[in-house]
């Protein structure tokens, strides 16, 4: 349902409500392409073919730790596909999510143990840095600036899907999702734009 702000319509969040974004939490992320477009190569014989913009997604997602030390990040598997990129990322504990009266701790399972505790933290509606969607916002951003020198008309979808993993049965599915993402091409729901 579309909402109004400030006298405009606006689509509604697709976050989780009361859910803190920069917590110390597991994300599993999926970001697609405008219209699905297959700008990032293809897939022969059930393995992804990269061409240079798809090099440039995955060389710009490793970069990203490094980018944002101070947020303590994880990443886990992931995978460039013809018009969509499949991610598992970890916000660390980190000075910008530490607890306070007002912000408690935010538990996570350990991904190296089977362990199932996975609590909400508290919703802040400040500035939004230092957390999931600035990172992707960080990201989208600097495969654009470059990936457009290669093609014009390359652009993203405006939003991003995410996952907050729960349990270590989630991360390992999820995980192994990512994995064989590519060769299970054909029966993708992201295959044709």
């Amino acid at each position: 349902m579309t909402q109004k702000f400030q006298n405009k319509y606006r689509i509604a969040s697709a976050r989780l409500k009361d859910w803190d974004y920069g917590s110390n939490a597991i994300y599993f992320i999926t970001i697609c392409t405008h219209g699905r477009e297959h700008y990032f190569g293809e897939i022969a014989n059930g393995k992804m073919q990269l061409n240079a913009i798809g090099e440039l997604v995955q060389k710009e997602w490793i970069k990203t730790p490094e980018l944002r030390p101070d947020m303590n990040l994880e990443l886990g598997e992931f995978v460039v596909m013809p018009n969509h990129f499949h991610a598992i990322i970890t916000i660390g504990k980190n000075k910008y999510n530490t607890c306070t009266d007002a912000m408690p701790c935010v538990s996570t399972f350990d991904k190296t143990k089977n362990n199932k505790d996975a609590r909400h933290g508290v919703s802040t509606f400040g500035a939004q840095s230092k957390n999931l969607a600035s990172i992707i916002r960080g990201f989208k951003s600097s495969v654009t600036t470059v990936a457009r020198k290669i093609n014009p008309k390359f652009a993203w979808q405006s939003r991003f899907h995410d996952h907050i993993i729960r349990d270590f049965d989630s991360y390992h599915r999820i995980e192994q999702y990512i994995q064989n993402n590519p060769a299970s091409w054909k029966e993708d729901e992201y295959t044709s734009p």
